[in-house]
């Protein structure tokens, strides 16, 4: 049996006939290039998804990534890495370069001309925040996007990839950046375009590698060391700041779970809110805790501090903020309580909702709630031999299978027997009396 397993898992995993990386190289290779017809397009596209990202417009904004992918270049860089392809990292290196700085022009002037206000701009704004999630997708999307390449047969992969991965959005970003001279937008779509591109080429590095792509070979040894020594460099810079940014944003996320977690167990306090909270994730991370009302007492600050040890923060990382109700701070109080106010709503919101939702439920139960009482006096007019009726959802269990099967059970409990054909009357009766065709009417001599 173990060896039929392996064998059939063998059949299903094996991929060897459907693998061809001569075929794949050149195909990369043909997509490097961002010159003529495709960098108008890279162009045109990159203004689409400005649009897109300008007015919070999602299909936009995939449509734009369906047009030019840009994932040529960052294919080339992890090839030309696992081939020991020096010319294929150089020109893959070069274009990535023109690709960043047609995007970035692009970008730049749309946002410096457009006339359209960014009132609420949260799909910018999601570019600017990278996460533990954006490693992951880059990487697995570019397991996948070159494993797509290597088939013979291509499907629609490549296009979920570049929209999964989302290389031009953060560009775009950085466009509206440096057009609204704001670096925080900046840096931050940067990164995540710089942690996509790592990481894509990271996963391509090593899929090459393992799908034993044809490598270069050297006339000599003195020049094959040469090459290969620049390579390992080249993996090196490639490798060691995305595990870093892996790390970082891991720890990163990691604060802000156990941040949220404490702060929703702590909102209200007993003479006092939270009304805010600030998080830097320098040097392990540091919490502000803004509170407005009446002062903390010791007592209610070490009650604090003991809660955040119990989420997995230490008191060194806490600082708490406090803004007594009328106490003559420069903040206005009467911000801070309408503040309060807006957050007690949402809370009353919520539990009004979970009302309603309770609230449904009882009107379920009481639609399948049994008259019991009507439909006793009822059976008894129809059948006078009859004095109780004894009527209970419930479910038939099989003993072989132990399957339940729901029903009503109905004993009729009468001084003589009813006889068959009264007691299947009886049982029809009542399936369309209570609208249920799982009755189930058994007669017992009292």
């Amino acid at each position: 049996m173990l060896k039929t397993f392996k064998k059939t898992i063998h059949a299903l995993a094996d991929i060897q006939g459907d693998i061809d990386p001569i075929s794949a190289e050149e195909n990369i290779k043909s997509g490097i290039p961002y010159r003529g017809p495709n960098l108008w397009i890279l162009a045109f596209a990159i203004v689409l998804a400005s649009v897109g990202l300008n007015i919070n417009s999602t299909a936009v904004i995939i449509g734009a990534m369906l047009v030019s992918p840009l994932m040529g270049p960052i294919f080339g860089l992890g090839l030309g890495l696992g081939t020991n392809d020096t010319q294929v990292l150089r020109d893959s290196g070069k274009n990535l370069l023109v690709m960043v700085a047609v995007s970035l022009l692009a970008s730049f002037i749309y946002f410096l001309i457009t006339p359209l206000k960014l009132d609420n701009p949260t799909e910018l704004l999601s570019r600017t925040n990278p996460t533990i999630y954006d490693v992951v997708i880059a990487f697995f999307g570019g397991l996948a996007g070159i494993f797509e390449m290597s088939r013979k047969k291509k499907g629609t992969v490549l296009s979920g990839v570049a929209i999964a991965t989302a290389l031009m959005p953060p560009l775009c970003t950085a466009g509206y950046g440096l057009a609204s001279l704001n670096m925080r937008y900046f840096a931050g779509a940067l990164l995540l375009f710089s942690i996509n591109t790592v990481f894509i080429t990271l996963a391509t590095l090593m899929m090459v590698k393992f799908l034993k792509y044809p490598e270069r070979q050297f006339q000599n040894e003195k020049t094959a060391r040469h090459v290969r020594n620049w390579i390992t460099v080249a993996v090196v810079l490639v490798t060691v700041p995305s595990i870093w940014s892996a790390v970082v944003m891991i720890r990163k996320n990691s604060f802000e779970m156990k941040v949220e977690s404490f702060i929703a167990d702590n909102k209200n306090l007993d003479n006092g809110y939270i009304s805010d909270y600030k998080t830097d994730y320098r040097k392990g991370g540091s919490l502000k805790v803004y509170i407005t009302g009446g002062t903390l007492t010791a007592s209610e600050k070490d009650a604090l501090l003991s809660s955040a040890e119990d989420h997995g923060l230490s008191k060194s990382q806490i600082e708490f903020k406090e803004h007594v109700i009328g106490s003559g701070a420069s903040d206005s109080s009467e911000k801070l309580v309408k503040g309060i106010y807006e957050r007690t709503d949402s809370e009353i919101s919520k539990r009004e909702q979970e009302i309603a939702r309770l609230e449904d439920e009882i009107a379920k139960l009481k639609k399948d709630e049994i008259p019991y009482s009507q439909i006793t006096r009822e059976a008894v007019t129809q059948y006078p031999e009859i004095k109780d009726l004894f009527i209970s959802r419930g479910a038939e269990v099989s003993s072989d299978s132990l399957a339940e099967k729901p029903c009503v059970l109905v004993v009729a409990k009468s001084e003589k027997q009813l006889g068959e054909a009264a007691r299947e009357k009886l049982a029809d009766w009542l399936k369309v009396r209570l609208n249920d065709t799982t009755v189930v009417v058994i007669n017992k001599i009292n």
